[in-house]
């Protein structure tokens, strides 16, 4: 099978992917705020628990899909520049992205990064103002998706780096549409 096809293909996988990550999380906690359906049925920490399984399967499945795009379409960026200049600026990229994604991670632990407050909105202290957090708002959605960008830039993949572009606005949307409205909402309750 020639490589173009085998990049639409990668590029039709990875776009399901992130469709389905970013629409499970956010109708599931969505109706998990209004309703309460999974804690209502399995309680607090079983309804987590649930939720966090699929999440986790969802969103490692659109990690794996996105390196699988970037491999399926090597080489089809050409920026102009020295690949040695693209190579160094990707790296830092991805380290830069990777360090500050694990540090918010760290820092907020398993259960917050899995938004685990949805489920239990009264244990929730409000937002972070540890580690990165201290320093960027949303460390996690903003500088901690430069790693995508970077892969794309070492791989050399165009539809990689488009994917990076479409993967940051959609989980930039989730957390305007759904995450942060939460935030607000559980405030204003107490």
């Amino acid at each position: 099978m020639p490589a173009l096809s085998w990049a639409l293909i990668a590029l039709v996988y990875h776009l399901t992917s992130r469709l389905a990550y970013v629409l499970y999380i956010g109708l599931a906690l969505r109706r998990q705020e209004r309703t309460g359906f999974l804690t209502e049925r399995y309680g607090p920490n079983g309804g987590f628990r649930r939720f966090r399984q699929t999440a986790a399967i969802l969103m490692y499945n659109d990690a794996t899909s996105f390196v699988l795009l970037c491999l399926a379409s090597w080489g089809t960026l050409h920026l102009g520049l020295e690949r040695s200049v693209v190579l160094v600026a990707g790296a830092l990229l991805v380290i830069v992205g990777m360090s500050i994604k694990l540090w918010a991670a760290a820092t907020l632990g398993g259960g917050a990064y899995y938004w685990q407050n949805f489920f239990t909105p009264d244990e929730w202290d409000g937002p972070s103002s540890a580690g990165p957090y201290q320093f960027l708002k949303n460390p996690m959605y903003t500088v901690g998706y430069l790693q995508t960008y970077g892969f794309a830039l070492l791989t050399g993949s165009l539809l990689g780096l488009g994917a990076a572009l479409v993967d940051h606005v959609a989980i930039l949307a989730f957390y305007r549409l759904v995450e942060k409205p939460h935030f607000e909402r559980v405030r204003e309750r107490r």
